[in-house]
């Protein structure tokens, strides 16, 4: 079987010399790595769980921690109260323009909540159910569009949906009332973050196994055809939040790594690998190091007297970076392989700083 799979892999590359080969790109120019995030400031106490981030139209930001929707208030965010609870961890948030708060919640669906704490549900679209909602965004004429990982696995399932090969996400769209729900994309390799553009025309999603960052123009609750922004980019995007001065702010959770790329392309090693080894200690990419010796790629190279090297082969990482209109990228910060906040999944401005969440360390960064 597996001379098979070197042959086949072998012709296509000769039969399509101009296939796309997806190397790793290097870290340089506005990627160039810093220490940015580990001199971003700390909100209040950790945050286990934490997801997503959004701004409430009073100016207070709500945080999704595990199975709770917090809102955080007052300067530097300091005061919190709970704003929704759920029976499932609670993932990509965003407000609706009628007010109404939207939540993604796994296992179960997308959530409406009211000023009242009052719930509404979309738990299916064309009689799938929806388990593995990754993010969600509201157009300004108060169209709805969703983003489903994988139909395989729950979101926190996302390494073994990797090491899988999975292309079995969707993109979903519905009305306000979440009336007339339907699938837009389909087979899409791990669709993670929406963001729609700030004059309402364009959609922007990531797709995290493929590495790309694409849009598609707006056609009432349809979609155009989907343009690639960036083709490759040197991690597993995340989700995507607005930026003062247009653009975004695009979170990568993880790096790549030659590594990784190798196991994923020796299928009877990867399957080996996923059937005898438990998963914390798979070759693949983690939100955070548990610092156990057990954890693979624990060499000289990267390791020397006990400390970490930052520029050794990152298991996690920590990556946002800002792109303007075009796709193209601005400036970046990093928390390196030594660094403390790893495993980014979600950033974006408010009016205190940009607000990232860094979820492989548990916390909540303001960078002012």
């Amino acid at each position: 079987m597996a001379l098979l799979t070197h042959f086949f892999r072998d012709m296509h590359q000769i039969l399509f010399p101009n296939a796309e080969q997806h190397a790793i790109p290097s870290l340089d120019g506005a990627l160039s790595p810093n220490d940015a995030l580990d001199r971003c400031q700390p909100v209040g106490d950790p945050l286990p769980g934490i997801d997503d981030v959004t701004e409430a139209g009073d100016g207070s930001l709500l945080v999704s921690a595990g199975r709770q929707v917090l809102r955080l208030s007052g300067l530097g965010y300091e005061t919190r109260t709970v704003a929704a609870e759920f029976d499932a961890a609670a993932g990509g948030l965003t407000m609706h323009p009628d007010g109404r708060l939207l939540v993604c919640v796994a296992g179960r669906g997308l959530a409406a909540v009211d000023s009242r704490g009052r719930q509404t549900w979309l738990n299916q679209v064309e009689d799938q159910p929806l388990h593995c909602l990754t993010s969600v965004v509201a157009a300004p004429d108060g169209s709805i569009f969703a983003s489903e990982g994988s139909a395989l696995n729950a979101p926190a399932d996302w390494c073994r949906d990797l090491m899988q090969k999975n292309r079995a996400g969707r993109v979903i769209a519905c009305g306000p009332g979440f009336e007339a729900p339907k699938v837009l994309l389909r087979d899409l390799p791990y669709p993670y973050g929406l963001a729609v553009s700030a004059d309402g025309r364009f959609l922007w999603l990531t797709e995290s196994w493929s590495h790309r960052l694409c849009r598609a123009a707006i056609e009432g609750r349809e979609l155009g055809v989907v343009e690639p922004m960036i083709r490759n980019l040197p991690g597993y995007p995340a989700r995507l939040g607005r930026a003062k001065g247009g653009g975004f702010w695009l979170s990568i959770f993880a790096l790549r790594t030659h590594l990784i790329e190798f196991v994923l392309r020796e299928d009877d090693f990867r399957e080996e690998m996923m059937r005898t080894i438990p998963q914390e200690y798979w070759i693949a990419p983690a939100l955070a190091t548990s610092g156990s010796a057990l954890e693979p790629m624990q060499s000289g190279g990267i390791k020397a007297l006990g400390i970490q090297k930052p520029w050794a082969p990152p298991r996690s990482y920590g990556l946002v970076a800002r792109i303007n209109d075009d796709g193209d990228s601005v400036e970046s910060l990093h928390s390196r392989v030594g660094g403390r906040y790893h495993g980014i999944t979600a950033a974006r401005d408010t009016a205190q700083g940009v607000v990232i969440a860094a979820r492989g360390a548990g916390r909540l960064l303001l960078a002012a």
